[in-house]
């Protein structure tokens, strides 16, 4: 019995379809979402989805944080930027760490909450640059 998965972007919807297991890049670590699964709301971190298929990886995607939903038949990851891991560019993932270093460090050491959200984006930069560099 697979599990309903769909995955949305601010830009489009990137995918849906029926999979055996996903492997979402959850905040607190990656999470198996199967058929069954409690129910929860996870926050993503910058990282990989994985697809499964039996026991083989078939698709993967670089998503930039977010949130996933899962059910026990549904896993509905609502990522803020999603892209399958063989067109991420080396460079575009440079870019964007260094357009997110540079807002760090001109940030408001005393705005605490502001910094959160300016960490989380060089977190999803340098495993941007670190997935393009993996392939």
């Amino acid at each position: 019995m697979p599990i309903d998965l769909e995955i949305v972007s601010p830009e489009r919807r990137l995918l849906a379809r029926a999979v055996d297991m996903v492997v979402v890049p959850g905040a607190e670590g990656d999470l198996a979402a199967m058929p069954d699964h409690a129910p929860m709301i996870v926050l993503l971190r910058g990282g990989v989805v994985a697809l499964y298929q039996g026991m083989q990886v078939t698709d993967r995607y670089f998503v930039a944080g977010g949130f996933a939903e899962i059910t026990p038949d549904r896993c509905t990851i609502l990522a803020d930027s999603a892209v399958p891991v063989d067109q991420l560019s080396r460079q575009e993932g440079d870019d964007r760490l260094r357009d997110a270093e540079q807002a760090y460090a001109q940030a408001d050491r005393s705005d605490v909450p502001a910094l959160e959200p300016l960490l989380d984006r060089m977190q999803s930069a340098r495993a941007w640059v670190e997935t393009a560099d993996a392939g």
